[in-house]
């Protein structure tokens, strides 16, 4: 438990201290926002689709959450490549409590990260449908974050090079997102979309976080609830497995 404790508090303190990650991080949510928000707002209205910030927003908190928590896996490389990573595997302990603490870590931050984003839209006009409901949306939050921050540790673990990392996210990351629900509605989309729709974990998290923000779930809370936690634990496994065999 010291080992979990340790490593999560080192992944909150590298968050902290670097306030252009901050910043950075938060640029693109507000972009999508402001520009998506305030563009597609009046088309989104004569369609007959209400408010598009009120549709929008839970959309761009996942969005922050898969890209933060993914990427934290880059964090395995940039480690390997600097030697703390060795450091710490040759320590007496288990590889299971170091991958769960780093892990937990890199889903705080993607919640941290959620959470400002969710602020953030306040500015523009955004407001929970229920505020009673906020909390649940923040557990609904971290398990979206803990669900990518083990998969971007699996993939890691199997790659020794920022590049190949950063390829793969790019073919990985980008299609979960635009795929998702995010930006469009999923009622009468072509039936491939929805299929590939239904299969993206993502879809799942942002239909959660709209259930409980906007009063509006396409699949359902329950299903949504149910598809995060299996598929949570299932790339815990693979993570697990894939960072047991990382070769310092």
């Amino acid at each position: 438990m010291k080992t979990i404790y340790i490593l999560w508090l080192r992944q909150l303190k590298r968050y902290f201290r670097s306030k252009s990650r901050i910043i950075g991080s938060l640029g693109q949510p507000l972009l999508f926002l402001l520009a998506m928000g305030f563009g597609f707002g009046p088309v989104f209205k004569r369609a007959g689709q209400g408010n598009y910030m009120e549709f929008l927003a839970p959309g761009i908190i996942g969005m922050s959450i898969i890209f933060t928590s993914i990427f934290s896996g880059m964090e395995i490389i940039w480690d390997r490549q600097f030697g703390f990573l060795k450091e710490t595997l040759v320590a007496p302990v288990s590889r299971m409590n170091i991958m769960i603490g780093r892990t937990l870590g890199g889903a705080t931050v993607a919640t941290l990260q959620g959470i400002i984003v969710l602020l953030i839209a306040l500015a523009p006009g955004f407001r929970p449908a229920n505020w009673a409901l906020v909390p649940v949306a923040i557990i609904a939050m971290a398990i979206t974050a803990l669900l990518f921050t083990a998969l971007g540790t699996a993939i890691a673990s199997l790659l020794s090079d920022m590049q190949g990392f950063q390829l793969i996210m790019n073919f990985l990351v980008m299609p979960l997102f635009f795929l998702s629900g995010a930006l469009f509605p999923l009622q009468g989309v072509p039936g491939a979309i929805a299929a590939i729709a239904r299969f993206n974990p993502l879809s799942y998290g942002v239909d959660a976080l709209r259930g409980l923000l906007t009063n509006s779930s396409h699949y359902g809370l329950l299903p949504d609830f149910g598809v995060l936690v299996a598929v949570t634990l299932l790339f815990l496994f693979a993570g697990s497995y894939f960072f047991s065999r990382v070769e310092a």
